[in-house]
Protein backbone atom coordinates (compact mmCIF):
# COMPACT_ATOMS: atom_id res chain seq x y z
CA UNK A 1 0.00 0.00 0.00
CA UNK A 2 1.50 3.61 -0.69
CA UNK A 3 -0.12 6.54 1.25
CA UNK A 4 -0.54 9.71 -0.71
CA UNK A 5 -1.54 11.65 2.50
CA UNK A 6 -0.55 15.38 2.57
CA UNK A 7 2.82 15.90 4.02
CA UNK A 8 1.94 19.04 5.91
CA UNK A 9 -0.85 17.09 8.26
CA UNK A 10 2.26 14.43 8.92
CA UNK A 11 4.86 17.38 9.51
CA UNK A 12 2.04 19.12 11.91
CA UNK A 13 1.76 16.21 13.92
CA UNK A 14 5.56 15.06 14.26
CA UNK A 15 6.11 18.75 15.09
CA UNK A 16 3.14 18.47 17.69
CA UNK A 17 4.82 15.50 18.90
CA UNK A 18 8.04 16.91 19.50
CA UNK A 19 6.64 19.60 21.69
CA UNK A 20 6.18 16.90 24.38
CA UNK A 21 9.31 16.14 26.81
CA UNK A 22 9.79 12.76 28.45
CA UNK A 23 8.84 12.52 31.40
CA UNK A 24 7.85 8.88 32.15
CA UNK A 25 10.01 6.99 34.72
CA UNK A 26 11.44 3.67 33.60
CA UNK A 27 11.35 0.82 36.14
CA UNK A 28 14.60 -1.76 36.32
CA UNK A 29 14.02 -5.07 36.99
CA UNK A 30 15.89 -8.42 38.47
CA UNK A 31 15.41 -9.51 34.78
CA UNK A 32 18.86 -8.68 33.64
CA UNK A 33 20.40 -11.64 35.36
CA UNK A 34 19.23 -13.87 32.61
CA UNK A 35 21.02 -12.20 30.00
CA UNK A 36 23.53 -15.28 29.90
CA UNK A 37 21.03 -17.63 28.93
CA UNK A 38 19.10 -18.70 25.65
CA UNK A 39 19.25 -17.04 22.34
CA UNK A 40 19.85 -13.47 21.31
CA UNK A 41 16.08 -12.15 20.70
CA UNK A 42 14.44 -14.29 23.27
CA UNK A 43 12.07 -12.49 25.19
CA UNK A 44 12.31 -12.58 28.57
CA UNK A 45 9.66 -10.76 30.46
CA UNK A 46 6.19 -8.78 28.70
CA UNK A 47 3.83 -7.10 30.12
CA UNK A 48 0.56 -5.00 28.10
CA UNK A 49 1.59 -1.92 27.32
CA UNK A 50 0.27 0.94 24.96
CA UNK A 51 0.86 3.17 21.70
CA UNK A 52 -0.66 6.99 21.74
CA UNK A 53 0.81 9.56 19.30
CA UNK A 54 -0.65 12.30 21.46
CA UNK A 55 -1.54 11.85 25.57
CA UNK A 56 -5.24 9.72 24.89
CA UNK A 57 -5.04 9.53 21.12
CA UNK A 58 -6.48 6.23 20.03
CA UNK A 59 -4.68 4.28 17.52
CA UNK A 60 -6.21 1.03 17.08
CA UNK A 61 -3.36 -1.24 18.32
CA UNK A 62 -2.33 -3.36 21.09
CA UNK A 63 1.20 -3.24 22.54
CA UNK A 64 3.48 -4.76 25.09
CA UNK A 65 6.56 -3.98 26.95
CA UNK A 66 9.02 -6.49 26.45
CA UNK A 67 12.75 -7.64 27.65
CA UNK A 68 14.69 -9.30 25.59
CA UNK A 69 18.28 -10.92 25.31
CA UNK A 70 20.61 -9.07 22.77
CA UNK A 71 24.28 -8.69 22.73
CA UNK A 72 26.74 -5.18 23.79
CA UNK A 73 29.33 -4.29 21.22
CA UNK A 74 31.76 -6.91 21.98
CA UNK A 75 29.95 -9.81 21.84
CA UNK A 76 28.65 -10.23 25.78
CA UNK A 77 25.49 -10.95 26.24
CA UNK A 78 22.87 -8.22 27.91
CA UNK A 79 19.44 -7.46 28.46
CA UNK A 80 17.37 -4.33 26.04
CA UNK A 81 14.00 -3.05 26.57
CA UNK A 82 11.59 -2.07 23.97
CA UNK A 83 7.62 -1.76 22.47
CA UNK A 84 5.77 -4.41 20.40
CA UNK A 85 2.76 -2.59 18.47
CA UNK A 86 0.37 -4.70 16.32
CA UNK A 87 -2.74 -3.07 14.82
CA UNK A 88 -5.85 -4.61 16.09
CA UNK A 89 -7.29 -4.49 12.36
CA UNK A 90 -8.74 -7.59 12.09
CA UNK A 91 -6.34 -8.92 9.54
CA UNK A 92 -5.42 -12.58 10.29
CA UNK A 93 -2.79 -13.19 7.20
CA UNK A 94 0.58 -11.88 7.46
CA UNK A 95 1.42 -8.57 8.20
CA UNK A 96 5.03 -6.87 7.80
CA UNK A 97 7.16 -5.82 10.52
CA UNK A 98 9.17 -2.45 11.26
CA UNK A 99 12.28 -2.40 13.22
CA UNK A 100 12.14 1.10 14.27
CA UNK A 101 15.16 2.56 16.06
CA UNK A 102 14.27 6.29 17.42
CA UNK A 103 16.71 9.51 17.04
CA UNK A 104 18.39 10.71 20.04
CA UNK A 105 16.24 11.32 23.00
CA UNK A 106 19.16 11.35 25.64
CA UNK A 107 20.43 9.35 28.32
CA UNK A 108 18.50 9.11 31.10
CA UNK A 109 15.57 6.11 31.49
CA UNK A 110 12.76 8.41 31.78
CA UNK A 111 13.88 9.38 28.04
CA UNK A 112 13.22 5.91 26.54
CA UNK A 113 10.54 4.93 24.26
CA UNK A 114 9.04 2.15 26.04
CA UNK A 115 8.59 4.95 29.10
CA UNK A 116 6.99 7.30 26.55
CA UNK A 117 5.25 5.82 24.11
CA UNK A 118 1.87 4.99 26.47
CA UNK A 119 1.97 8.42 27.52
CA UNK A 120 1.70 10.10 24.23
CA UNK A 121 5.10 11.73 24.40
CA UNK A 122 7.16 9.81 22.54
CA UNK A 123 8.77 12.10 20.04
CA UNK A 124 8.22 9.65 16.76
CA UNK A 125 5.39 8.58 18.29
CA UNK A 126 3.39 10.37 14.85
CA UNK A 127 6.13 8.46 12.42
CA UNK A 128 5.52 5.16 14.26
CA UNK A 129 2.15 5.81 13.56
CA UNK A 130 2.17 6.21 9.85
CA UNK A 131 3.25 2.30 9.98
CA UNK A 132 0.66 1.28 11.86
CA UNK A 133 -2.01 2.76 9.95
CA UNK A 134 -0.20 0.45 6.74
CA UNK A 135 -1.08 -2.34 9.05
CA UNK A 136 2.35 -3.49 10.27
CA UNK A 137 3.50 -4.00 13.14
CA UNK A 138 6.20 -1.85 14.65
CA UNK A 139 8.55 -3.35 17.62
CA UNK A 140 10.48 0.17 18.86
CA UNK A 141 13.96 -1.01 20.88
CA UNK A 142 14.81 1.11 23.99
CA UNK A 143 18.76 0.33 22.89
CA UNK A 144 21.15 -0.81 25.51
CA UNK A 145 21.30 0.99 28.91
CA UNK A 146 18.21 3.16 28.47
CA UNK A 147 15.31 1.73 30.26
CA UNK A 148 17.59 -1.19 31.94
CA UNK A 149 20.11 -0.86 34.63
CA UNK A 150 23.57 0.86 33.36
CA UNK A 151 23.81 4.08 31.23
CA UNK A 152 23.13 4.32 27.66
CA UNK A 153 25.77 2.96 25.24
CA UNK A 154 24.46 6.39 22.93
CA UNK A 155 26.28 5.87 19.81
CA UNK A 156 28.13 2.62 20.02
CA UNK A 157 26.84 1.34 16.65
CA UNK A 158 27.52 -2.39 17.01
CA UNK A 159 25.32 -2.34 20.13
CA UNK A 160 22.70 -0.33 18.84
CA UNK A 161 22.90 -3.02 15.46
CA UNK A 162 22.36 -5.85 17.91
CA UNK A 163 19.15 -4.38 20.06
CA UNK A 164 17.30 -3.67 16.22
CA UNK A 165 17.97 -6.87 15.42
CA UNK A 166 17.13 -8.17 18.53
CA UNK A 167 13.96 -6.46 19.11
CA UNK A 168 12.78 -7.73 15.67
CA UNK A 169 13.34 -11.53 17.04
CA UNK A 170 11.47 -11.05 19.92
CA UNK A 171 8.28 -9.29 18.49
CA UNK A 172 7.88 -12.28 15.89
CA UNK A 173 8.83 -14.85 19.06
CA UNK A 174 6.03 -12.77 21.23
CA UNK A 175 3.11 -14.31 21.71
CA UNK A 176 -0.37 -12.91 20.20
CA UNK A 177 1.43 -10.61 17.61
CA UNK A 178 0.72 -12.98 15.11
CA UNK A 179 3.98 -12.88 13.71
CA UNK A 180 6.24 -15.58 13.04
CA UNK A 181 9.29 -16.61 11.22
CA UNK A 182 8.25 -16.26 7.63
CA UNK A 183 7.36 -12.72 8.69
CA UNK A 184 8.93 -9.34 6.11
CA UNK A 185 10.96 -7.33 8.12
CA UNK A 186 11.81 -3.66 7.39
CA UNK A 187 14.93 -1.78 9.28
CA UNK A 188 14.15 1.81 9.67
CA UNK A 189 15.68 4.83 11.49
CA UNK A 190 17.37 8.43 11.65
CA UNK A 191 19.78 10.28 13.28
CA UNK A 192 20.73 8.18 16.43
CA UNK A 193 18.71 5.87 14.95
CA UNK A 194 20.32 5.80 11.39
CA UNK A 195 23.29 4.61 12.70
CA UNK A 196 21.75 1.65 14.46
CA UNK A 197 19.64 1.04 11.61
CA UNK A 198 22.61 1.26 8.81
CA UNK A 199 24.38 -1.14 11.25
CA UNK A 200 21.60 -2.90 11.80
CA UNK A 201 21.91 -3.45 8.10
CA UNK A 202 25.10 -4.42 8.09
CA UNK A 203 24.71 -7.07 11.03
CA UNK A 204 22.12 -8.98 9.82
CA UNK A 205 23.41 -10.93 7.52
CA UNK A 206 26.20 -12.46 9.90
CA UNK A 207 24.17 -11.66 13.21
CA UNK A 208 20.18 -12.72 11.92
CA UNK A 209 20.42 -14.41 8.72
CA UNK A 210 16.98 -15.67 9.32
CA UNK A 211 15.24 -12.87 9.57
CA UNK A 212 13.46 -11.61 6.38
CA UNK A 213 14.78 -8.45 5.75
CA UNK A 214 13.22 -6.78 2.68
CA UNK A 215 15.02 -3.30 3.21
CA UNK A 216 16.50 -0.79 5.38
CA UNK A 217 15.76 3.04 5.11
CA UNK A 218 18.02 5.04 6.74
CA UNK A 219 18.56 8.60 7.17
CA UNK A 220 21.03 11.53 8.46
CA UNK A 221 23.22 8.67 9.50
CA UNK A 222 26.72 9.80 11.70
CA UNK A 223 28.54 7.24 10.37
CA UNK A 224 32.02 8.05 10.71
CA UNK A 225 32.05 9.30 14.80
CA UNK A 226 35.75 11.27 15.00
CA UNK A 227 33.96 13.60 11.65
CA UNK A 228 30.72 14.21 13.19
CA UNK A 229 32.74 15.21 16.28
CA UNK A 230 35.17 17.69 14.62
CA UNK A 231 32.00 19.29 13.14
CA UNK A 232 30.11 19.83 15.94
CA UNK A 233 32.92 21.05 18.37
CA UNK A 234 32.27 24.49 19.38
CA UNK A 235 28.88 24.54 17.85
CA UNK A 236 25.11 24.34 18.89
CA UNK A 237 25.43 20.72 18.53
CA UNK A 238 28.29 20.17 20.41
CA UNK A 239 26.27 18.87 23.60
CA UNK A 240 26.45 15.41 21.68
CA UNK A 241 29.71 14.88 21.24
CA UNK A 242 29.98 14.85 25.21
CA UNK A 243 26.67 12.92 25.07
CA UNK A 244 28.47 10.50 22.66
CA UNK A 245 31.39 9.97 24.87
CA UNK A 246 29.39 9.23 28.18
CA UNK A 247 27.59 6.60 25.82
CA UNK A 248 31.14 5.30 24.32
CA UNK A 249 32.35 5.13 28.30
CA UNK A 250 29.79 3.08 29.65
CA UNK A 251 30.37 0.38 27.09
CA UNK A 252 33.99 0.75 27.78
CA UNK A 253 34.89 1.46 30.89
CA UNK A 254 38.36 1.12 30.14
CA UNK A 255 38.31 4.61 28.81
CA UNK A 256 38.05 6.27 31.76
CA UNK A 257 36.39 9.55 30.53
CA UNK A 258 35.98 11.04 34.06
CA UNK A 259 39.89 11.31 34.04
CA UNK A 260 39.54 13.52 31.32
CA UNK A 261 37.52 15.94 32.47
CA UNK A 262 37.83 19.09 34.07
CA UNK A 263 34.95 19.84 37.13
CA UNK A 264 32.82 21.95 34.86
CA UNK A 265 33.37 18.52 32.12
CA UNK A 266 31.90 16.18 34.89
CA UNK A 267 28.90 18.01 36.22
CA UNK A 268 27.90 18.58 32.70
CA UNK A 269 27.90 14.80 31.70
CA UNK A 270 26.92 13.76 35.10
CA UNK A 271 23.66 15.78 34.29
CA UNK A 272 23.36 14.84 31.33
CA UNK A 273 22.93 10.81 32.32
CA UNK A 274 19.78 12.08 34.05
CA UNK A 275 18.04 14.10 31.76
CA UNK A 276 16.60 13.99 28.01
CA UNK A 277 18.01 15.77 24.83
CA UNK A 278 16.03 18.84 25.01
CA UNK A 279 18.13 19.43 28.38
CA UNK A 280 21.24 17.93 27.35
CA UNK A 281 21.41 19.73 23.78
CA UNK A 282 20.79 23.19 25.62
CA UNK A 283 23.55 22.22 28.56
CA UNK A 284 25.97 21.37 26.10
CA UNK A 285 25.49 23.75 23.45
CA UNK A 286 28.68 26.08 22.20
CA UNK A 287 31.21 23.97 24.00
CA UNK A 288 34.39 23.04 22.86
CA UNK A 289 36.04 19.86 24.29
CA UNK A 290 38.87 21.63 25.23
CA UNK A 291 36.43 23.63 27.61
CA UNK A 292 35.29 20.53 29.49
CA UNK A 293 38.68 18.37 29.71
CA UNK A 294 42.28 18.63 30.53
CA UNK A 295 43.05 16.68 27.34
CA UNK A 296 41.52 15.63 24.68
CA UNK A 297 40.40 12.11 24.60
CA UNK A 298 39.83 12.19 21.07
CA UNK A 299 43.35 12.43 20.28
CA UNK A 300 43.83 9.24 22.50
CA UNK A 301 44.27 6.03 20.75
CA UNK A 302 41.99 4.15 22.87
CA UNK A 303 39.63 6.59 22.01
CA UNK A 304 40.02 6.52 18.39
CA UNK A 305 39.89 2.83 18.07
CA UNK A 306 37.07 2.32 19.74
CA UNK A 307 35.45 5.40 17.95
CA UNK A 308 36.57 3.64 14.54
CA UNK A 309 34.80 0.69 15.70
CA UNK A 310 32.02 1.91 15.20
CA UNK A 311 32.27 3.56 11.88
CA UNK A 312 30.22 2.00 9.48
CA UNK A 313 31.00 1.24 5.88
CA UNK A 314 32.96 -1.54 5.83
CA UNK A 315 29.98 -4.74 4.99
CA UNK A 316 27.43 -4.05 2.35
CA UNK A 317 24.09 -4.92 3.73
CA UNK A 318 22.43 -7.62 2.32
CA UNK A 319 19.33 -6.28 1.56
CA UNK A 320 18.69 -3.19 -0.40
CA UNK A 321 18.99 0.32 1.38
CA UNK A 322 17.02 3.76 1.13
CA UNK A 323 19.78 6.18 2.14
CA UNK A 324 19.14 9.79 3.03
CA UNK A 325 20.23 12.81 4.17
CA UNK A 326 19.62 16.44 3.84
CA UNK A 327 21.82 18.91 1.64
CA UNK A 328 21.65 21.65 4.71
CA UNK A 329 21.97 18.80 7.16
CA UNK A 330 23.70 21.36 10.61
CA UNK A 331 24.49 18.30 12.97
CA UNK A 332 25.67 15.61 10.42
CA UNK A 333 27.80 16.64 7.92
CA UNK A 334 26.28 15.95 4.13
CA UNK A 335 29.59 14.61 3.31
CA UNK A 336 29.71 12.00 6.15
CA UNK A 337 26.39 10.08 4.10
CA UNK A 338 27.67 10.77 1.43
CA UNK A 339 30.69 8.61 1.89
CA UNK A 340 28.58 6.53 3.86
CA UNK A 341 26.85 5.40 0.16
CA UNK A 342 29.90 5.38 -1.74
CA UNK A 343 31.82 2.78 0.66
CA UNK A 344 28.06 0.48 0.39
CA UNK A 345 28.40 1.22 -2.98
CA UNK A 346 31.89 0.06 -3.60
CA UNK A 347 31.28 -3.29 -1.90
CA UNK A 348 28.29 -3.99 -4.22
CA UNK A 349 25.27 -2.81 -2.17
CA UNK A 350 22.46 -1.83 -3.37
CA UNK A 351 21.73 1.68 -2.28
CA UNK A 352 19.07 4.48 -3.45
CA UNK A 353 20.19 7.70 -2.29
CA UNK A 354 18.18 10.83 -1.79
CA UNK A 355 19.23 13.74 -1.21
CA UNK A 356 16.78 16.60 0.83
CA UNK A 357 17.47 19.72 -1.03
CA UNK A 358 15.31 21.69 1.09
CA UNK A 359 15.54 21.63 5.13
CA UNK A 360 17.99 20.20 7.82
CA UNK A 361 18.88 17.96 10.35
CA UNK A 362 15.21 17.27 12.04
CA UNK A 363 12.79 18.13 9.46
CA UNK A 364 14.43 15.65 6.98
CA UNK A 365 12.93 13.00 8.67
CA UNK A 366 9.47 14.46 9.02
CA UNK A 367 9.43 15.89 5.82
CA UNK A 368 10.80 12.25 3.93
CA UNK A 369 8.54 10.19 6.61
CA UNK A 370 6.28 9.48 3.17
CA UNK A 371 8.61 9.07 0.53
CA UNK A 372 10.30 5.98 3.21
CA UNK A 373 6.93 4.21 4.24
CA UNK A 374 6.08 3.88 0.20
CA UNK A 375 9.78 2.93 -0.84
CA UNK A 376 9.43 0.14 2.54
CA UNK A 377 5.64 -1.03 1.20
CA UNK A 378 7.30 -1.52 -2.95
CA UNK A 379 10.12 -3.86 -0.76
CA UNK A 380 7.08 -5.35 0.88
CA UNK A 381 5.14 -5.71 -2.42
CA UNK A 382 8.37 -7.08 -4.35
CA UNK A 383 8.60 -4.42 -6.68
CA UNK A 384 12.08 -3.91 -8.25
CA UNK A 385 15.00 -1.23 -6.53
CA UNK A 386 16.42 1.51 -8.05
CA UNK A 387 19.82 1.50 -6.92
CA UNK A 388 21.76 4.74 -8.26
CA UNK A 389 25.30 3.89 -6.95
Amino acid sequence: MRLRSSTALAVTAALTALAFSATAPATATAEEAAADRGRPGDVISSAPSAFHPLPGQPTGTRAWKVHYRSTTADGAPNVVSGTVIVPQDGRTGPRPLITYAVGTVGLGDSCAPSANLPNGTAMEANLIQQYTQRGWAVVVTDYEGLGTPGVHTYTVGPSAGHAMLDAARAAIRLPGTGLDADTPVGIMGYSQGGQASSWAAELQGSYAPELKVKGTATGGVPADLMKVAAFNNGSYGSGLIFMAAAGQDAAFPELKLDSYLNPAGRALVAGMKENCVAVDAVAGSFKRISDLTTRDPLAQPDWQARLDQSRLGRTAPAAPVLQYHALGDELIPYAVGRQLRSEWCARGADVQFDTIVLGEHVSGVITHSLAVGNWLADRFAGRATRPDC
